[in-house]
């Protein structure tokens, strides 16, 4: 099996030598090469075409925004993951913008950082056969979503129904990603749509306040238990996803 090229940059030595070594000992990657500086980074992607790169944003020479600047005028464009300890939105935000593809905060659990890369490479095959792939669990799971969504008035022809449904499934499997909505959420499903975590956010915006505009607040106090919300109120992204998935995971999704 063709393994995954990958080049890792990182300022911290020790970091970067263990990120190296988990994709090493990993059946689906190749390190090719890695580097602590942006430049040498830079002339690495520009000569390997790596198929992955991960790197911090903190680097000698280039930083990780002007090496995400160069990388997007690259004819053949890498996948982009970014490590980093900067936890501001707006950092997290110019980084997406820029062409990053994931970004997860510092302290990097080693599994789920090599779980990520592998789902961000996978992610094409997965769509081209979505349907084939889903277990009876997730098209349970969807159903659940589905009948949520007509109580509340959210219509299914909205570009905002499927990526809030893509929103609640990874909000279940994974809760904590509720806490890095701009960094980690908008981006994977961009990614799975082929689209930007910017129109992500914005259809999904789009779809809670349509829900809200029809007026079915009673419905939607009805579904949770509790009033919630009434008609001058109107939730977040993040509180909305984080409500139901809490509700579907309290009812043993």
């Amino acid at each position: 099996m063709k393994k995954t090229s990958v080049i890792i940059l990182d300022d911290n030595e020790t970091e970067r030598k263990n990120i190296k070594e988990l994709f090493d000992k990993s059946e689906e990657f190749e390190v090719v090469g890695d580097s602590n500086d942006g430049l040498n980074g830079y002339e690495l992607i520009n000569n390997l075409n790596p198929e992955l790169v991960i790197t911090d944003l903190v680097l000698q020479s280039y930083d990780g925004f002007a090496l995400l600047e160069k990388i997007a005028e690259l004819q053949v464009k890498p996948k982009i993951l970014v490590i980093s300890s900067l936890k501001n939105d707006d950092f997290i935000q110019k980084t997406i913008d820029l062409g990053a593809n994931y970004y997860m905060i510092k302290p990097i659990i080693p599994e789920l950082l090599l779980k990520r890369a592998k789902d961000l490479m996978n992610d094409k095959e997965q769509n081209l056969s979505v349907f084939q792939q889903k277990s009876p669990r997730i098209r349970a799971l969807e159903e659940k979503i589905s009948n949520i969504f007509i109580t509340v008035g959210i219509p299914a022809h909205i570009k905002g129904y499927q990526f809030l449904r893509e929103a609640i499934k990874m909000a279940i499997e994974e809760p904590s990603i509720i806490n890095s909505i701009t960094g980690q959420l908008y981006p994977s499903i961009a990614n799975r749509f082929s689209t930007s975590a910017s129109k992500v956010e914005r259809a999904i915006r789009h779809a809670i306040e349509v829900a809200w505009n029809r007026g079915k607040i009673e419905n939607i106090n009805n579904l949770f238990g509790l009033k919630v919300y009434n008609s001058n109120e109107k939730p977040t992204n993040g509180e909305f996803i984080a409500l139901v998935a809490d509700k579907m995971l309290v009812e043993g999704a």
